[in-house]
Parts: structure tokens; C-alpha cells; sequence
């Protein structure tokens, strides 16, 4: 792979994790139920458990909402904290984490990772690759973490910025411009990889990066977006990138 992409950046949600098509309603139940039979085995005063799930979910659907016309990111760790103390509770902020993995691990198993993945990441980073996440996400960064660990993918990716640490969402040029200063690197240095053509590609395109929309159905295919290069699948990514390294971005 050519010197001029020095560092590259990837999407998490459908591009490192694989979540493929799911029953999000589904996922949050049970992902509600985990959380309240720990906060009863924790002798926390609790609601009926379908106040406690609604108030939740409508908590985060309206936020979600609000930050994706706003552009600014809120962290479902804090609505925990705020629900809870309305109901009386008392929790640490271990607890409270232990509380928000539970709630994101019925997701977490609807995961895949590309077979392969985390021994490509080792190799771009031993020929002096910078890698690094840039995920839209409220979910807490511990809990993300967390997850990457399982998975075997935390260690291969030392800058990870999720907008509800950051503040901001993708495609806002503050995301992107925190992963230049975070990794040291100028725009016209670094590969942006994700599968959204608007907050992912448009946003990194927007700044002078690299662009490699991850599309494994061919769901883009005959449309026009910024990306530089299409992939079905993070593994095609060094050769793709091997196509597009030594044109010199400004």
C-alpha cells in the first residue's frame, strides 16, 4: 500500500460489527428485561416492569430524534442515571455501566466480524498504518469498548471517537476534524471506510479524505456518492485502496 494513506478510519455499526438486519424493538425488550431482573437482585426501587421499558424507550427515541436534527449526540448513560434517581435509585457508576451492557448485549450477539479482520488490522498496523473508529452512536463508550474486546478488535484500534463522548454526529466537520487531530494526521492522509453515503462518505469527503463505502449487497451499486472506492467487504479494503493511494490528494 502506498505512503500517501497514512491512517485509516472506519465506520463501527455495519462496518467493523456486522449487525445485518434486526428486530430493534425485539433486541430492546430483552435487553429491558436483563437490565430490571439485576436492579431487583439489587434490591433498587423498581416500577412495574412496562413503565420501566417505556420510559426508556421513549427517553431514547426522543433524543434520537432531537440529535439527528440537531447534529449534536447525546449518551443513553445519562438517561439511565436520570431515570433511575426518578425512581429512587441508587447505583455507582460501575453498576450503572454493568446496567447499560445489559441493555446493549442482545445486540452485541446479533454481531458479525469478517473472518480474518483482526489479523488484517494487525498487519496494517505493523506497516505503520493509524487506524482508529468514528461511530455515531448513544451507546456508552465502555460498553463499545467493551464489545470490541470480546471480539478481538480493541487492541488493533487505538484512536475510537463515538459522538456520544464527542458531542457531535457524523457528518458534522467537528467529528472528522477531532480524528485529524487525534491521529496526527492531515485529511488527504487518511481512508475513511463506512457503509452510510451521507454521514460516512460525504462527511469524510467534505473534509479532503479518502472515501471506501462498504456495501456488501450492491445496495449502491448504479448510484453516485462520493466514495473514491466501493467494497463488499473490509477485507477487499488494502487492495482497493492500493487503486486510489498514489493519486495525490491536495
Amino acid at each position: 500500500m502506498q505512503r500517501r494513506i497514512r491512517g485509516i478510519l472506519f465506520d463501527l455499526g455495519d462496518t467493523l460489527l456486522d449487525f445485518g438486519k434486526v428486530n430493534a424493538p425485539r433486541l430492546f425488550e430483552a435487553g429491558a428485561k436483563l437490565a430490571y431482573a439485576r436492579l431487583r437482585r439489587l434490591n433498587q426501587p423498581m416500577p412495574p416492569f412496562w413503565r420501566y421499558y417505556r420510559q426508556q424507550l421513549w427517553a431514547i427515541r426522543w433524543n434520537y430524534l432531537r440529535s439527528r436534527l440537531t447534529g449534536r449526540e447525546f449518551c443513553a448513560l445519562d438517561l439511565m442515571r436520570r431515570i433511575g434517581q426518578e425512581f429512587g435509585q441508587q447505583l455507582t457508576d460501575e453498576q450503572l455501566l454493568e446496567q447499560a451492557w445489559l441493555w446493549y448485549r442482545p445486540l452485541s450477539r446479533c454481531a458479525r466480524v469478517e473472518e480474518g479482520l483482526g489479523d488484517l488490522l494487525a498487519d496494517l498496523r505493523k506497516n505503520g498504518m493509524v487506524l482508529g473508529v468514528v461511530s455515531n452512536t448513544f451507546i456508552p463508550a465502555p460498553v463499545l469498548d467493551r464489545h470490541l474486546a470480546q471480539v478481538g478488535l480493541l487492541e488493533h484500534l487505538p484512536v475510537r471517537i463515538y459522538s456520544c463522548v464527542f458531542g457531535y454526529r457524523k457528518p458534522r466537520r467537528e467529528i472528522f476534524q477531532e480524528a485529524c487531530r487525534q491521529t496526527g494526521l492531515r485529511p488527504c492522509e487518511i481512508a475513511f471506510v463506512g457503509d452510510s453515503p451521507r454521514a460516512d462518505i460525504y462527511g469524510a469527503w467534505r473534509m479532503g479524505m479518502w472515501t471506501a463505502l462498504k456495501d456488501p449487497a450492491g445496495r449502491y451499486d448504479g448510484r453516485r456518492t462520493r466514495a473514491d472506492v466501493r467494497v463488499r467487504n473490509v477485507l477487499e479494503l488494502p487492495e482497493a485502496l492500493d487503486r486510489i493511494g498514489g493519486n495525490g490528494k491536495a
